[in-house]
C-alpha cells in the first residue's frame, strides 16, 4: 500500500492531542509525535492496510508514549496537587524543573481543524487541565486504554490488540481508570462559553489591565486557586490573590497587557509585562482560567515563556 509523508503528516494534530493527554506536556507531545512519524516511515513496508492509517499511527504513538513514560518514571503535576496553599507573607519562590509540571497546549496543535463540531467538543474537553492532570494519576496502560476508548472511540478488542492485553484485562483497566477519574471530581464543562462567562472574561481583562484589584477579586470564587509553575507555591481565596498582586511579588504585574489565545480548551491569555523601554511589553506567562459559570475558580499562570510563547506563535516582545 502506497503512503507518502504528507499522509502521515495529515494526522499530526490528532497525534499531538493524544500524546499530550498521555504525557501532560506539549513539548514532550511534539517529540513523541516526531518519533511516531519516524517509526511509521521506517515500517511502511509492513503496513498491510488492515486498519486505517490514523488507527495505525495512534497505535504507534501510544507505544511511543508508553516508552517515554517508562523511561522517565514521572508524572506531570499541578502545584495545587502537592503541598497546601501558601500564605503570601510566608511565600517562598521555590521552583521545580519544567519537566515536573503539567503544561498547557495550544488548541490548534491538539484539535484537528477538519474535525466535526461534536468531535471538536470532545477533544476540547479532553485537553482541559483538570482532566489531563487526573489522567497522570493512572498507570500508563490504564491511561492509554481510557484515552483510546473514551476519546478516540476504539473498541475494547482494538485496544486489547494495540496494548497486547486480553479484552477482559482491558475492560478491568477501564473500570479502574473510570473510578479513579471520577474520584478526582473531574466534571465536563460546557463546550461553548455562555454570555455570562464571556462578560466575566471581559471584566477580568479590564480589571487586570487597569489593575483594579477590588474589581478583579470580585470575579473570583471564594475557593479560587492561583498557581504559577515552575513555582511550587499556590494560593487559595480572593484575599490571598489580592495580597499577592498588591503587596506581594505579584505587584510587578501592574500595567500588564493580555492577548487572548486558545489553550487547553479553556479561556486563556498571553500575559505581557511592561518592558524596560517605554511602550514595550515582555512575555511573562500563558494564563489558563477555569470558570464555574459565574466566577473564576482557577487562575493558572505558566511562566515558561521560552517554550510556550513560540509554541503559540507569539513574540517574546510586543509594543
Amino acid at each position: 500500500m502506497q503512503i507518502d509523508v504528507s499522509e502521515l503528516e495529515a494526522h499530526r494534530s490528532s497525534l499531538t492531542g493524544h500524546c499530550y493527554r498521555m504525557l501532560g506536556s506539549s513539548a514532550d507531545a511534539d517529540d513523541a509525535v516526531q518519533e511516531t512519524i519516524v517509526r511509521a516511515w521506517r515500517s511502511l513496508d509492513r503496513f498491510e492496510g488492515r486498519a486505517s492509517v490514523k488507527t495505525w499511527l495512534h497505535r504507534i504513538a501510544t507505544n511511543v508514549c508508553l516508552d517515554t513514560i517508562s523511561s522517565t518514571a514521572k508524572r506531570r503535576a499541578r502545584p495545587i496537587e502537592e503541598e497546601g496553599p501558601s500564605l503570601v507573607e510566608h511565600a517562598q519562590l521555590t521552583t521545580r524543573d519544567r519537566t515536573h509540571w503539567l503544561e498547557p497546549i495550544p488548541d490548534a496543535r491538539a484539535i484537528p481543524a477538519d474535525a466535526d463540531p461534536h468531535e471538536q467538543a470532545v477533544l476540547r474537553q479532553s485537553i482541559r487541565l483538570a482532566f489531563v492532570a487526573a489522567l497522570q494519576h493512572l498507570p500508563p496502560r490504564q491511561r492509554a486504554a481510557l484515552l483510546l476508548t473514551e476519546v478516540l472511540g476504539w473498541s475494547a478488542a482494538e485496544v486489547a490488540e494495540a496494548l497486547e492485553m486480553t479484552v477482559a484485562a482491558v475492560n478491568s483497566s477501564l473500570q479502574r481508570a473510570r473510578a479513579t477519574i471520577a474520584a478526582r471530581n473531574v466534571t465536563p464543562s460546557p463546550d461553548a462559553l455562555s454570555d455570562e462567562e464571556n462578560e466575566l472574561l471581559e471584566r477580568y481583562v479590564a480589571a487586570f489591565q487597569s489593575y483594579d484589584l477590588d474589581q478583579l477579586v470580585s470575579l473570583m470564587h471564594e475557593d479560587v486557586t492561583f498557581s504559577m509553575p515552575p513555582y511550587t507555591l499556590w494560593l487559595q481565596g480572593p484575599q490571598s490573590v489580592r495580597d499577592w498582586l498588591s503587596i506581594g511579588p505579584g505587584s510587578v504585574c501592574r500595567g500588564s497587557r493580555l492577548v487572548p489565545v486558545a489553550a487547553s480548551g479553556a479561556p486563556s491569555f498571553a500575559h505581557y509585562h511592561p518592558g524596560k523601554e517605554e511602550g514595550t511589553y515582555d512575555a511573562w506567562a500563558i494564563i489558563v482560567l477555569e470558570l464555574d459559570g459565574q466566577r473564576i475558580t482557577g487562575w493558572n499562570s505558566f511562566l515558561d515563556v521560552e517554550t510556550l510563547f513560540p509554541m503559540f506563535g507569539l513574540p517574546l516582545k510586543m509594543s
